[in-house]
């Protein structure tokens, strides 16, 4: 692990054993991949997709290319553009560019990713493909809940909107 993805103060996640946490060390391979990924998460339940790209693109370019940690990074900034552009701009063209984009860097990463429900995800946006409405009221699973916004997260998104 790079130092530069080492942060003691990222917590456990709240339920299983997913891909990226070392329960002999408790502690995840990448802290502050799960960190990015609280926030992200949690801002893109809200609708704030933007805010939720520019915490998964800020810790993306961390990993450089060619890794797991980069592909999944990449596809969740996908993610949550696509999400952008169906509700922001109602390009649904744009959306499904953006959705196959993510499937590709998602293909062969494990299911349960970091705590996220990889599964689900590639399942909604295989749906999405053909029928937008599938992401209506879809909101994405963290440690098997559907976690809500908090104030901090937008203030870790306001940080990383500067980012390198």
């Amino acid at each position: 692990m790079d130092e530069h993805t080492t942060d003691p103060t990222v917590g456990p996640p709240t339920q299983g054993t997913p891909t990226g946490w070392l329960p002999e060390q408790e502690r995840w391979e990448h802290d502050t991949l799960r960190r990015a990924l609280v926030h992200g998460v949690r801002l893109y339940n809200a609708g704030e997709f933007h805010e939720s790209h520019d915490c998964f693109e800020d810790e993306w370019y961390n990993y450089g290319r060619g890794n797991a940690e980069s592909m999944f990074l990449h596809g969740m900034v996908q993610v949550a553009a696509g999400a952008y552009k169906h509700y922001d701009f109602e390009d649904d063209d744009g959306m499904r560019s953006l959705f196959r984009t993510a499937l590709q860097y998602f293909h062969g990463l494990p299911g349960d990713y970091y705590g996220v429900d990889l599964r689900e995800i590639r399942t909604v946006l295989t749906n999405a493909l053909t029928e937008p409405s599938e992401l209506d009221g879809w909101r994405i699973r963290l440690d098997g809940e559907r976690p809500e916004v908090r104030e901090v997260d937008y203030e870790y998104a306001e940080l990383t909107e500067h980012g390198p």
